[in-house]
């Protein structure tokens, strides 16, 4: 996973889009979310900040997270569509909400061809029991966690013998709170799963903590407002 670039692993940047537009997402207060102001794009519009994060981030792989879809009001098809249509040639990871491969199977089918672009992203906090991941190769799990305590209604964070090759380490309180990695909880993760690829997400404020996450076994990080304020500014 790891790329030829200016970072020690793969950063991949993130939109949170709520609405149609990107918001700053803070510490998972989602009813607290407004729409994000960059010094990278005019407006909150999503596929020029999309554009110009995976400028900065020197990858091709965006994540998303359709936080009306894990709210429960439904994938925004037309958002996503425009992203997908857009940015060829990038991956979308996409947070829909997915209770389970079905549900994700309907749900990325409206979007047609660009879905083959995408790899939906099962996260613990909308998995429904019984969800089986294991009939999706494709399938990303992000273990979601809010002020330590995991969200898991499938029960997917105590049975590691069910995670797929890459697993999301979300910790919701650490999302835009700048305060560090959470490198503690990756080691005591990856430890119980060495075998897995392992993304954290959140806290990074430069590159020395990049360097940290690398050497605590991160394959890759999602990152937002470092590459937004500048403090991260790819291999240009």
């Amino acid at each position: 996973m790891r790329a030829a670039m200016a970072y020690p692993l793969n950063v991949i940047p993130v939109l949170d889009l709520m609405g149609g537009q990107v918001v700053h997402a803070r510490r998972g207060e989602r009813a607290a979310y407004a729409p994000l102001c960059s010094p990278l794009a005019e407006g909150s519009e999503p596929l020029p900040l999309a554009r110009a994060l995976l400028q900065r981030s020197g990858g091709h792989t965006l994540y998303v997270a359709d936080l009306d879809a894990i709210t429960g009001a439904g994938l925004q098809h037309a958002a996503l569509a425009a992203l997908l249509q857009g940015l060829p040639g990038v991956t979308l990871w996409l947070d829909g909400g997915f209770a389970g491969v079905a549900q994700m199977q309907a749900a990325l089918g409206r979007l047609g061809a660009g879905a083959s672009a995408v790899r939906p992203v099962f996260g613990t906090e909308s998995l429904a029991a019984g969800a089986d991941l294991a009939i999706c190769p494709q399938a990303l799990l992000s273990l979601d966690m809010r002020c330590g305590q995991p969200l898991d209604p499938a029960g997917y964070w105590p049975t590691p013998q069910r995670w797929p090759g890459t697993v999301l380490l979300m910790s919701l309180d650490q999302v835009g709170a700048a305060q560090g990695p959470a490198l503690g909880l990756l080691r005591e993760q990856r430890a119980r799963c060495p075998q897995a690829q392992w993304v954290g997400a959140g806290g990074i404020r430069h590159r020395q903590d990049l360097d940290d996450a690398a050497a605590a076994g991160a394959a890759a990080w999602l990152v937002a407002s470092a590459l937004h304020d500048g403090s991260l500014r790819g291999p240009g």
